[in-house]
């Protein structure tokens, strides 16, 4: 007789088997740090928001703080102008970052010069993207919610 090389059908279903059991493991810990580091990112980005916008206030103190996030960025920057400071980055600029939407509400920004404004960050897929819900308003403070916003206040809790 001759000795037969290679692997049985079991011992192949068996790999396969471990292996799947290993994925079920490790692909909902993969999503859950996605999640996370969709929302650090989103953190730090509000953060640039806020910061943008202090120095766009301190820049053009006859308009006082940015109207729309185009205003906070800009592609031509020479020199930058009200209307293009260039004081974000063009992906922040569209409004999309790292699973997240950055809106700021027209009707947010008032006085004149404006006085204040929100940021309202939320996921662009709930439960995929991110789970929680952020903003912050002209105190930079970023405050963090577990359902959806439409606004911000001193009502919502800070980040911890």
């Amino acid at each position: 007789m001759r000795k037969q090389k290679g692997f049985s059908l079991i011992e192949l279903l068996i790999v396969v088997a471990i292996i799947l059991i290993i994925a079920a493991i490790a692909i909902p810990n993969l999503l859950r740090a996605r999640i996370s580091a969709n929302e650090s990112a989103s953190v730090g980005a509000l953060r640039t928001l806020n910061t943008a916008q202090i120095s766009y206030n301190s820049a053009y103190p006859t308009v006082g703080y940015a109207s729309t996030l185009g205003n906070l960025g800009g592609t031509s920057c020479n020199p930058p102008a009200s209307s293009s400071a260039c004081l974000i980055d063009t992906a922040l600029q569209s409004g999309t970052k790292s699973g997240y939407s950055f809106q700021l509400p027209s009707s947010s920004v008032t006085g004149t010069p404006a006085s204040t404004y929100q940021f309202v960050v939320t996921p662009l897929a709930p439960n995929q993207t991110g789970v929680r819900y952020f903003c912050s308003f002209e105190d930079a403070v970023v405050r963090v919610s577990a359902s959806a916003l439409t606004s911000c206040d001193n009502t919502i809790p800070p980040l911890q």
